[in-house]
């Protein structure tokens, strides 16, 4: 572990590292939604949306697939919500967006002038409208447009809730850091985070930007890491004071890695590091992957891996396997075939599983 990650370093005996994965992409934007859903093009169900659809809600008054983006991270490259869409899925399975400040989820609220029992007789008439409508047309994007109406007016009441931190201990925000107070930090997601998994949502999704050190890599690393380290070190150990890590899987990095060599220098001391989809490290942590356990092996210049590749299918496949779900048969027919996560390829890297 770096010394710019003294959080996480206190906490290996719980993680898994893999370090050997690799990608096919170079570039953010392809490699980022190779990531997220399993295919450089853009428009393929999400990871989370594949999770909804394949495990379903645990809270009714929740989404099953949540993202948090944070809003103290630099915006050097583009986050898109294709990233957490639902593609081909039906939409109810695409992840909702948690936001900062007192309006967690835009236009949830109801408009001046409109009550509860307004909205709940407007819904009313739209479901009967839609039944209708779905009889006539069978189209299953209208009822996946009722369930979602339907959720909204449910999460009138059941966000504020599991957003409001206000009741946490203080001990708590110490684990999770200073900025853990001020809503949309990173710190303040990875809390978030905890408390949406306690409520039963089934999938949690953070992002933070910043990571594109090309140039003044010295400086910029450690500005993320002190960022990030500590709350993300938080919520392991958060999870598994209460109780949670057993059966939830924590994922942590990025679409790709960088090379070890420097890309060039601008001046006396700014210079950084290009993209390098060959070998990069990962790590989860609880949801059955051995803990205290490094997997893959690269070459002496990390250029190259010589043992225990895990490609991103692979790390698709074993994330579902965790999951209780089997990565060949979790499938959607769309245009004439049967569209899956991983492909027609990944393989369930065993050699982590305690």
């Amino acid at each position: 572990m770096s010394e710019i990650l003294p959080h996480t370093a206190r906490i290996a005996d719980r993680l898994c590292v893999l370090r050997a994965v690799h990608t096919e992409a170079i570039n953010h934007d392809p490699a980022i939604t190779f990531l997220c859903s399993g295919n450089q093009i853009a428009g393929r169900p999400s990871l989370g949306a594949w999770l909804s659809y394949g495990l379903g809600s645990l809270n009714a008054n929740l989404p099953a697939f949540v993202v948090l983006v944070s809003k103290d991270a630099q915006r050097d490259q583009p986050l898109y919500s294709r990233l957490w869409g639902s593609g081909f899925l039906p939409s109810e399975h695409q992840g909702v967006q948690f936001r900062a400040g007192s309006e967690p989820v835009l236009f949830l609220g109801n408009p001046d002038g409109v009550g509860r029992d307004a909205r709940r007789a407007m819904l009313d008439a739209l479901a009967r409208m839609g039944r209708d409508a779905s009889a006539r047309e069978q189209d299953p994007e209208i009822d996946a447009r009722i369930a979602q109406a339907e959720l909204a007016f449910r999460m009138q009441s059941s966000v504020p809730e599991a957003s409001d931190t206000s009741g946490e201990s203080d001990a708590t925000f110490e684990l999770y850091g200073p900025l853990a107070r001020e809503s949309g930090t990173f710190a303040a997601n990875c809390l978030l985070a905890r408390r949406l998994v306690e409520r039963g949502v089934r999938f949690v999704q953070l992002f933070h930007q910043g990571w594109d050190q090309h140039g003044s890599l010295p400086g910029g690393i450690a500005h993320q890491c002190r960022q990030t380290d500590q709350a993300s070190a938080a919520l392991v150990q958060d999870l598994a004071a209460r109780g949670l890590l057993d059966d939830t899987l924590v994922i942590w990095g990025g679409e790709f890695g960088r090379t070890t060599y420097c890309q060039g220098r601008m001046s006396a001391d700014v210079y950084g590091r290009d993209h390098h989809p060959r070998c990069f490290s990962m790590w989860l942590a609880g949801g059955g992957v051995r803990a205290g356990h490094a997997h893959g092996a690269t070459d002496e210049f990390s250029y190259n891996i010589v043992d225990g590749g895990v490609h991103v299918h692979d790390l698709h496949a074993t994330v579902l396997h965790l999951l209780g779900i089997d990565h060949e048969r979790l499938t959607w027919l769309h245009q004439g075939r049967h569209f899956r996560l991983t492909d027609v390829a990944g393989r369930v890297v065993r050699e982590i599983l305690a």
